[in-house]
């Protein structure tokens, strides 16, 4: 059969019918994840020349979450997690190089905090299918549904932290990850790590607050004392403060860019890298994927009119060999 150009412009004009109509709506991925979308950011400083690796803030987490110990050795006495896991919601870890004499210095030795970063733009929360993982649309913090979750563990792929962990010991697994005790802050109190901490490493509060609270402590004199707030900064609980001695940090708050900005944040005396914190961009990776799917959607819009009238033209041959 001769397609006649009337009939492949008519395809065309079915095509773009089709086009509007099955267009993707983008509007609201391009909405996401800006720091002026949360009224009230919650979050944490840990200050790794705070922290003297006592791990308090481990057995308060698995308190305050209900969650089982956790045995590496083979005595099976104590909880000594390797790392996190379905069981371990935060870990301290050691950098260590040399004889690893000196604190918080890159020939030395610092302590890490590792557990949920709670980004802003959080990829897990984009990357998830059945809307198990969640920001709370007042605190941002991170939450998910263990109900709803299915398994697929598209949120530990998506994750640049490694931080979703999966139950493989049991017969149903779901997705573990920290929640900054969210059940905690709906009653009032604050992260059960922070409350426990001694020296006030590990500091809850209104994440502006806690960047004011890093810059502060950048620009003091190292060597010399001052007061460190404890535990909370946003008065949730009793104002409390110690005095230190002002360590020479890295100029940086990481946290305060990477991936368009986290809710947990990091000061260190130590390169964060060595701390295996990795280095990534200021936008966020949830971001970056929105945009490379409404360019190929974009993009799609042409190869659908052309499809549309095809299906045209071989709708018109088909009638016409019904007629022969």
């Amino acid at each position: 059969m001769k397609v006649k150009r009337r009939d492949f412009l008519k395809g065309v004009a079915a095509g773009g019918t089709l086009a509007a109509l099955g267009k993707p709506d983008l509007v609201g991925a391009h909405e996401r994840g800006d720091r002026r979308d949360y009224p009230s950011l919650l979050g944490m400083l840990y200050d790794a020349t705070l922290c003297v690796g006592c791990q308090v803030c481990m057995v308060a987490c698995k308190k305050a979450n209900n969650m089982p110990y956790e045995h590496s050795g083979l005595d099976r006495m104590w909880d000594n997690p390797r790392d996190l896991s379905s069981s371990t919601l935060n870990i301290i870890k050691k950098y260590s190089i040399g004889g690893g004499d000196q604190k918080d210095n890159i020939e030395g030795h610092s302590f890490i905090k590792r557990h949920c970063m709670h980004c802003i733009d959080a990829s897990c929360v984009s990357a998830c299918p059945v809307s198990a993982m969640s920001k709370d649309k007042m605190t941002g913090m991170v939450t998910y549904n263990k109900d709803a979750c299915i398994g697929c563990r598209y949120c530990q792929i998506a994750c640049p932290f490694n931080i979703p962990k999966f139950e493989w010991e049991t017969p149903v697994p779901k997705i573990v990850k920290c929640q900054l005790c969210s059940h905690l802050i709906k009653q009032g109190g604050i992260s059960a790590c922070c409350e426990a901490c001694p020296t006030g490493a590990s500091l809850f509060g209104p994440v502006e607050s806690l960047v004011a609270e890093a810059r502060r402590r950048m620009a003091m004199i190292p060597g010399t004392y001052y007061d460190f707030p404890v535990a909370d900064i946003g008065g949730r609980i009793a104002p409390k403060f110690l005095k230190h001695r002002a360590a020479n940090y890295v100029n940086s708050i990481y946290g305060e860019h990477e991936v368009g900005g986290t809710q947990v944040m990091y000061l260190s005396g130590v390169p964060f890298e060595k701390l295996g914190l990795p280095g990534l961009p200021d936008e966020s990776f949830a971001k970056i994927s929105d945009g490379i799917q409404y360019a190929i959607y974009k993009g799609m819009v042409y190869p659908i009119v052309v499809l549309g009238g095809l299906i045209y033209m071989i709708g018109r041959k088909e009638e016409g060999d019904k007629k022969k």
